[in-house]
This record gives C-alpha cells, structure tokens and sequence, in this order.
C-alpha cells in the first residue's frame, strides 16, 4: 500500500508517525527492547501527547532476527499465527558498548545506536550492512478512513534483486512490484496468486539474505515501487512483526527460512512418476478410465497414478465423498482392478460442502461449517450451489472430515488432489474466535495439514502426497504443490514456470503444473514441448478441463514424445529422489533457479525460462513450435545427456530442438546416477546402475538413495591425473556400477 504522495507528500487523509529517537532501551538475555518516540523531543513537553513505538528485537533461531513493533498493545489478537517449528528464544547474545546495543545470532547482527536517529543496522560477521530499517524505516499510517496501518522499510542495496513471495505469474525479479498478499483463485495469467508467502529472498554482489512478515493476513509490500531504494511492508494491525534470515548464499537463506517455518516431508517415490486424469468437465466412466489406462500400457508409456478429477462425484453435491453409482457402479472393485495393474489413486476433493450433499445437514447439525455473525451458515452459490465451508479451526470438524476421506482410503485411494481453498470469506465468524482477515490466507494451511496428517497416519510417514493448490508460509510442509489454472499456450507454459521458480524461492521443496495447460485444448506442439518440460519436473501430470491430455490425442509424435521423457525420468530417479532427499533434510528445492546454484554469476540472476533440476543438470523448455530456444550456459564444460554434444561456458546458446529434445546439459564436474529401469519411478535403483561422469570430474562421492531417502550405496570416482581413466570404488557388498564418460 502506498503512503506517500512523491518523496515530499503525503497522500490525501494520510498521516504518518515514524520512529525518530531512541528513547530507552531495556537488554535482556537474548534480547532487547527499545523505545522510539515519533519525533525529536528536546523538552519535557515533547513527551506528552505523542505516540511511543515498541520495537522488541529477539533470535527465535541461529542467523534469524526478529523484530516486533508495537504501537497500541492492547489490541485483541485472535490468531490466527503461523506455526515457528524451530524457534528457539534463546540463541541470540545481547552486547551493549555506551549508546550501541546489538544482538548477535550466528553470522547475523542487528545494531541500534541510540545517540543517533533512528536506524536498524543488520550486518554480516564482517561488519557490512546487509539491511537497515532508517529514518521512515520502522512506522504507523493512519488514512482517512479511520485505518491503522504497521509499516516497516528496508533499504535496497545497489543491484539487489527480491524474488520469492510465493508462488507469482508476473515477472521473476519483483523489484518495481505491488505486491498484496491475498489469496484469489486467479488463475496463472494475472497478479493473484493461489499461493501467497510472505517471504521475500534478496539477492546482491555482496550476498544474499530473506525477510520474512510473520502475519498470515494481508501484507502489502512495495518493493522498490513507492520508494525506488527501499522494499516497504505493511499491515493493517497494531503490531508487525518481521524476520530477516542471514546468508550468505541463498541457499543459506533457504535452510534457515524452512528450518524455521518447517521443511517440505519426503514425498513417496512413486509420486515422481507420470500422473493420468480423467480431466475436468469431459465425459468419462470406468470403460473411459480403463480405455486410457490400457491406451497407455499398449503404447508403452509407463503410468504411475490415475486420478479421478470432481466429476467421481455426483453433480450438485461437492463434497459429499461418495462416487457417482450412475458412472462408478463397483468403486471397490474399479480401484483393486486399477491396482492390480500397479497404479495408485488420487481422487480430486475440496472442503466446501454443496447444499445438496447429505453431508451439509450433518455439518450443519453438529457445527462444522462456518457461520456469518448472526448465526447462521455462511453459504453462496458460487462454484457449488449453497455451499458452506468446512470450519478447520473446530477440532471436531477436522475429525469428522477426516473420517469421511478415510473411507476413501479404505476403499483404494492413496492421495488427495486438495482443489481451492482461497475464496475464503472475511465476513464470518470461526469456531475458535479466529481473526476473518488473517484467517482468509492461513485457511489453506490448515486444510492441507488436516488431509496430509490423515495420510500419514492411515499410509505412514513417507507414503502421504497430496496435489495441492493453495498454500501460504510453511504450507511446504505438504507436498506436492502444483501451479493451477493456466491457459493451454506457449505464454502460459512459460508464466507457469515463473511461478514455479517463484515458489521455490518461497521456501517449496516440490512443484507441478498441468502439461499441456488446463483451459482450452493445446495445439499439438504446445503439447509435446510440455511434455518434456512436465516430465523434467519434480511430480508430472497429465490434466485439461474440457478435453482429455491422453498423448495419442495429439498424433502419433507426441505418444513417441511422451514415452521417452517418462522412461528418462525414470532412469534419472536415483539421482532425482536424492534431491530430493535433499529438499527434506535441507529446504533446497527440486527445481532451482539458476542462481540458486550459481549466486556469484550475475547473468544467473535474471533468468526465468530455465532452471537447474538438483545441482547438475540444466533443463532449457522449447517455448515455441519451430523449436528455437536461447539460454545461458555458466563457466565451464557442459554436455547434453541425450546427444553427448559439449558446449563451453559462460555463454549463451541458441539451439534448434526436435520435439524429442530440449536443451538438457550435465555440469561440469558431475557424476550423475543413472537407474537402469525405465518402467517404474520406484524400482531398486542400485540394480543395474550407470554411472555418468562429466568432464571434469576428478574426485567425487555419489550417493543413490533408497526409498525413505537414506543412503543406500555410496561410490567415490576418481580420476587418474596421468592417463585421464576413470575408476570407482564401491562399498562393500554393493555390485559395482557401469562407468560411462559423457
């Protein structure tokens, strides 16, 4: 939200109150407090008739400071707040030299220096400033409509660029942006977003560093769009509270973000392979359903999950959790017929209850959904007809939807696809007094958490996956998340991406996207080069809404395309699931933006149309038919996985592509696992393993892990100085593994 009017003015009805003099400062272990009037005081008068803000600096965990300003701090807070797993409030160390106090936590430092005006002066072990919070950095608006507004400032370093916020469609860089974090279903072409993450990753020549806004409601940030060297924050409320996590690389930055906010759960290993719908609004019954599953089996692309989108229920009656009889006669019997063929199930769920379904009055009995202020059921027709909305805040609610999607499991389902949770109404009340404006973000949270617990229990930690839509802070916490409604061209294929990239900047360990986009039908072009892009994903599934995504729709080419990217990403899975081992244990995500793994290479900084998948393989999408495509290659030897051809950087490319390739270029240095089976995403990736080694591999450990992500075997390569030959040596009881130079 914008304040000012220009650098001078104010906007109409607006007043503002910044921090100005230190008044007093009050340590304490781990911590201090201090108090800063709004205006110069040079007499004992001045103190009368003037606000006071408290600002409480703490550690909640090693390299993370927390800032808490207060305004009026009596103010009602019902909740609700984002869940801190690993806050710890005693880590900072407070040090206090004549008028400087600062808190230390690991490589991070916060500074105030209370004989001058007001300034927060984050900085490195080496004394640089990483950030600062200066004169009109740490403040209360009031606007004419009787609102009050929390506002905090941070400087813009020379060439810092800001990424990250969750899961955006517009550009990749946010520097210049409004950005409002507000939960809409807006599909992937505008400035909504279904996930919203106040989070914000910062990258500059000298390092790089986070900032997290701890308020689950509305937070509107101008990055560098109101006042150009500055990213502002605010909301409205009587408290902000905000995080800055230290580096030095953004990688750093992610580990300590995700250790904080929670790390993404290991999806199971049969997730990473290739998912089949029925789509949206098409027409489909067992016989459809075994069509396409036979349709794939006879052309030899392996499928790992068929899922069943809204339409296993009856029309008008979302959610009631039952399967249509006129179309699903045998449910049990389709899912264990589905099953014996090695498939797992995903069925398509949300948590509005239509009027129609028996289960409204039920939850309407016991006082499950949520109700306006007078009492009543809040309901509307838009999406089912007289819905209401399952109230997550009421224990008894969770138990109860959670009995329901049980039965589901009991009859064969293995996963849920978590449809919407972002229109979620502000003028209701929740059954544990929840605030309606921080609620309208956080909702998703707690719906996802109540389905993905019920898997982990019911299927055991590390077989529960969901294909979530919505998600706000921590929410990375249930994996798979996938990039929603996009529209079925090149443009929206690329704007996907962005979003993706967004997100796991976002602290997201895992993300998918509709191949071949959801709205309208795609051309048959725009369809196999989003195949291999899909497939190239951490999950990857095939879905549309009005017509089906079955390759053999788009000819004969793209049932060639579709098969050799799902056997290739296959092979690739021992290298694959270690990643994301790695996204578990570490918050690192799958799919990583160039500058993730190159933070020092300027020109890593801006790019949006390509990305690293793990640490050693660079993927390139074709964004058009004819198959040109330009990218960027960092310093070094890198050489394409499927021809062989090396490329020297830095550089950028121009390559023309078949639909059967893409630019897929191995580091140099790497030694990549490559799996022998090409049938199954979860096979015994040991058996019969290669193991490709890039030019410039001299001396590296390859891990393959098993299926929980432990080390299954470990190799070290190396390579003799004198006569260029490469050996390996493995653990013992372990079969040797094939060698191939790349």
């Amino acid at each position: 939200m914008k304040f000012t009017d220009g650098f001078w003015l104010m906007r109409d009805g607006v007043q503002a109150s910044y921090a100005t003099e230190v008044r007093d400062v009050r340590t304490d272990v781990g911590r201090f407090t201090a108090y800063a009037a709004v205006k110069r005081v040079e007499r004992r008068g001045d103190t009368l008739n003037s606000p006071l803000l408290t600002t409480e600096c703490f550690s909640p965990a090693e390299g993370v400071i927390g800032v808490r300003t207060t305004h009026l701090a009596g103010a009602r807070r019902p909740g609700p707040d984002f869940a801190l797993t690993g806050a710890d409030t005693s880590v900072g160390e407070v040090r206090r030299d004549g008028d400087v106090v600062e808190l230390a936590s690991g490589p991070l430092t916060v500074r105030l220096d209370t004989g001058r005006p007001w300034t927060l002066s984050f900085r490195d072990t080496e004394g640089r400033e990483v950030a600062s919070a200066g004169r009109k950095g740490t403040a209360f608006f009031t606007t004419g409509d009787g609102a009050h507004h929390m506002a905090g400032q941070l400087t813009l370093g020379v060439g810092e660029q800001v990424y990250g916020l969750g899961e955006r469609f517009t550009p990749f860089v946010k520097n210049g942006q409004v950005v409002d974090m507000w939960q809409a279903d807006g599909g992937t072409s505008s400035d909504q977003a279904y996930k919203n993450v106040p989070f914000s990753l910062h990258v500059s020549p000298a390092g790089a560093y986070g900032v997290f806004v701890d308020h689950p409601g509305r937070v509107s940030y101008e990055i560098g769009s109101e006042s150009v060297g500055q990213m502002q924050f605010s909301v409205e409320d009587q408290t902000l509270a905000y995080y800055v996590v230290a580096g030095p690389t953004p990688k750093d930055v992610l580990r300590r973000y995700t250790a904080l906010t929670g790390r993404p759960a290991l999806p199971p290993a049969w997730s990473f392979g290739l998912w089949l719908t029925t789509s949206f609004t098409t027409q489909y019954d067992e016989e459809t359903v075994t069509s396409f599953v036979d349709g794939m089996a006879e052309r030899d692309i392996p499928l790992s999950v068929f899922h069943f989108d809204c339409f296993w229920m009856r029309e008008y009656q979302w959610s009631d959790f039952t399967w249509d009889p006129d179309v699903f006669p045998d449910p049990e019997g389709m899912l264990a017929r589905l099953k014996a063929r090695g498939l797992r199930i995903s069925v398509w769920i949300n948590p509005y209850i239509a009027q129609k379904s028996a289960l409204f009055d039920e939850a309407a009995a016991s006082g499950y959904l949520v109700k306006k202020p007078d009492g009543g059921i809040w309901q509307w027709d838009l999406w089912q007809a007289g819905m209401g909305l399952v109230d997550f805040t009421n224990p008894d609610a969770c138990a109860w939807f959670q009995a329901k999607l049980k039965v589901l499991l009991d009859q064969g389902v293995d996963c849920f696809k978590t449809d919407f949770g972002e229109r979620i109404p502000t003028d209701v009340v929740w059954h544990d007094g929840s605030d309606p404006e921080r609620m309208h973000n956080y909702y998703t949270h707690l719906y996802n958490q109540v389905v993905f617990e019920l898997l982990e229990k019911e299927r055991a930690i590390g077989e529960a996956v969901l294909f979530a839509r919505s998600a706000t802070a921590g929410g990375q916490q249930f994996p798979v998340h996938w990039g929603g409604d996009c529209w079925s061209s090149f443009g929206a294929m690329a704007e996907s991406l962005r979003g993706g990239l967004s997100l796991s900047l976002s602290g997201f360990g895992f993300w998918s996207h509709d191949i071949g986009g959801f709205e309208g039908t795609p051309d048959p072009a725009v369809f196999k080069r989003w195949l291999a892009f899909g497939l190239l994903s951490s999950h990857s599934r095939l879905h549309g809404s009005s017509s089906y995504r079955v390759p053999w729709e788009f000819g004969d080419e793209a049932v060639d395309v579709a098969r050799k990217f799902t056997k290739l990403k296959h092979r690739l899975m021992p290298y694959l699931y270690g990643v994301a081992a790695e996204a578990h244990a570490a918050g690192v995500p799958l799919m990583r933006p160039m500058l993730l793994e190159f933070p020092d290479d300027p020109t890593a900084r801006t790019l949006d149309r390509q990305y690293m998948l793990g640490p050693d393989l660079l993927v390139a999408p074709v964004f058009s038919d004819h198959g040109d495509v330009e990218f960027y290659v960092p310093e070094g030897t890198w050489t394409h996985l499927l021809t062989g051809e090396r490329v020297q950087g830095p550089a950028w490319r121009r390559e023309t592509h078949g639909f059967d390739s893409l630019p897929l270029y191995v580091r140099p240095g790497a030694v990549l696992p490559w799996g022998a089976d090409e049938q199954r995403p979860d096979g015994d990736w040991t058996d019969g393993l290669t193991l490709l080694v890039a030019p410039d591999a001299h001396d590296v450990t390859v891990t393959v892990p098993d299926h929980h992500g432990r080390q299954a075997a470990a190799y070290r390569v190396t390579r003799d100085a004198s006569s260029a030959a490469v050996t390996v040596s493995t653990p013992d009881g372990t079969p040797a593994p094939a060698i191939t130079e790349l």
